[in-house]
Formats: structure tokens, C-alpha cells, sequence
């Protein structure tokens, strides 16, 4: 007999990590479906950008956030980060073990396209990482949808959106230039597999004026997560009313910019603790 989880479990809070603040437009996504949940969100920009290392570094890395996210008793962990999906998610999986649930960027993503986009073909761009692992093209071949997925590592994307040149003339220029790419030609849809690139996606839209639809998969994970969290009984009660989640947000290497950007990616001011990941 399955003992259910008690109300304590329920309101233990929902890891999330990144190489940087890039994860944190799902973050934001995972806030907006699970209002009543409290969030720890580790960036590892001491590291980033991922998309540019080894799957061994990554995998590194990998576990180091897990055993900080562990010690914050999160009930969840999820990957915010696609190149770190690529490289650690089998991993991260066997190392957390029963201790918590682990969720990826890319499954929940394959499964949507498969859905909607099956006998089509689908432009995808990403780091080096993501691409260059094809880990989304072994999974969307195994779906055996016949979605045809046209993948192009876009590697000027992250740092263009970390120096934040990305609503302006810069910015729609190298956007354009990605975009003309033979890869890309001939697409129903662009996913952006990157959790940077939300940021530009109304670029992007305004570049295909309608032809092409850009999927952010963000909200296709935090929908994930939450089916997850109910499917265990682990969906947080709403709190006392006027009182919200207190979420908290480190990185192992803090810079006065990426205090700033957080306010960008997650929506809101974000107050950044320093939590160097080796000392």
C-alpha cells in the first residue's frame, strides 16, 4: 500500500537551474502556472555559457547544483537549461534518485511537437550543445511522427542576449542572418531550444510575419511540472491571503549585470545570493 505524501512534502519548494539567468523565462513560466509554489533557482554563471563545454564538465556541474538543490529539500528538479538536458538529464535522474522529481527541457518539448507538428517539418536552433549532441532529433525519430526537424546551431544568440542586445538593430541582423540559413528554409515552425531565446521571439515573429510559428517551449515544461507535482500529490496549497511564495535565486558567481538581467528574464525584481558552487 502507497503511503500518500504528506502536507510538508507538498510544500517543499521546486528546484530550477541553468548555466546562467537564461532559465529563468521558465522560471517565470513555472510562477505563472503554480502560482502558490515556492521556487530555488540556481544560475551557474560562474560556468556559463553551457552550450560551449564538454557533456563530462556539465555533467560536473550538474551534480554539484543537485546537491545544493537537495539540501533545499526540493521536491522537483527541473533543467532549465536545453544544453544541460542534452548532456546530464539521464544522469541527474540516477543521482537524485527517489529524493526528488526530475524533469528536463527536452521530453516534454519532443512530446508537443510530436503532437502537433506530426508529417511537418520543423526548424530548431540551439547552442553547439543542443545541436551538435542531436539528441532532439534521435527523440522526435523515435516518435516516428515524421516531423522533419532542420536543426542550426545559432552560437552568437546567448552572449548577443546576455550583453543585452536584443531589441535593436544588432540584434535583428544577426537574428535575420540565422534565420535566412538554408537549414531553416521550408519550416512550419521554429522551436527555440534555448531558454535565452524567448527574449527575441518577437523578433522572430515579426521576421516571418506569420509564416512560420516560433514555439517557446517554456510553457510547455512548467505544464509539465505541474502535471508531475499532481500526478504525486505534491501540488503546494495556496497560501495565507496577500501572502506569496518566497522564492530564493543563487549564483556561484555574482556580477552586478546579472542582478540586472534577472529583472528582464523573470519579469520582476530578483534579489541575487552569491552561492559559489566550489570554494
Amino acid at each position: 500500500m502507497t503511503t500518500a505524501p504528506t502536507p510538508a512534502a507538498a510544500a517543499r519548494p521546486i528546484g530550477i537551474f541553468d548555466s546562467g539567468i537564461g532559465g529563468l523565462t521558465v522560471a517565470r513560466a513555472v510562477a505563472q502556472h503554480l502560482p502558490h509554489e515556492r521556487l530555488v533557482y540556481f544560475g551557474d554563471t560562474a560556468h556559463l555559457p553551457y552550450g560551449e563545454k564538454s557533456t563530462a564538465a556539465i555533467q560536473a556541474y550538474a551534480v554539484k547544483i543537485c546537491d545544493v538543490l537537495l539540501r533545499q529539500h526540493c521536491k522537483l528538479i527541473l533543467i532549465a537549461c536545453n544544453s544541460a538536458s542534452a548532456a546530464a538529464y539521464e544522469l541527474v535522474r540516477e543521482y537524485v534518485g527517489s529524493k526528488a522529481v526530475v524533469v528536463g527541457m527536452i521530453d516534454p518539448v519532443v512530446q508537443y511537437v510530436g503532437q502537433h507538428y506530426a508529417g511537418r517539418p520543423v526548424g530548431l536552433i540551439g547552442t553547439k550543445q543542443t545541436v551538435g549532441s542531436n539528441i532532439y532529433r534521435k527523440k522526435i525519430d523515435q516518435l516516428d511522427q515524421g516531423v522533419d526537424l532542420h536543426a542550426l546551431a545559432t552560437p552568437l544568440l546567448v552572449p548577443m542576449i546576455e550583453e543585452g542586445f536584443f531589441a535593436g538593430r544588432v540584434s535583428e541582423e544577426i537574428i535575420r542572418t540565422y534565420l535566412d540559413h538554408p537549414a531553416l528554409q521550408g519550416i512550419d515552425a521554429l522551436l527555440l531550444a534555448c531558454t535565452h531565446f524567448p527574449l527575441i521571439k518577437p523578433q522572430m515573429e515579426a521576421y516571418y510575419q506569420g509564416r512560420v510559428a516560433v514555439l517557446d517551449p517554456s510553457d510547455v515544461v512548467a505544464a509539465t511540472v505541474a502535471e508531475a507535482l499532481a500526478a504525486r500529490q505534491l501540488l503546494a496549497s495556496a497560501p495565507a491571503e496577500g501572502v506569496g511564495p518566497a522564492h530564493h535565486f543563487y549564483v556561484s558567481d555574482f556580477t552586478r549585470s546579472f542582478e540586472e538581467s534577472t529583472r528582464i528574464f523573470f519579469g520582476q525584481e530578483v534579489q541575487l545570493e552569491h552561492y559559489p558552487l566550489w570554494e
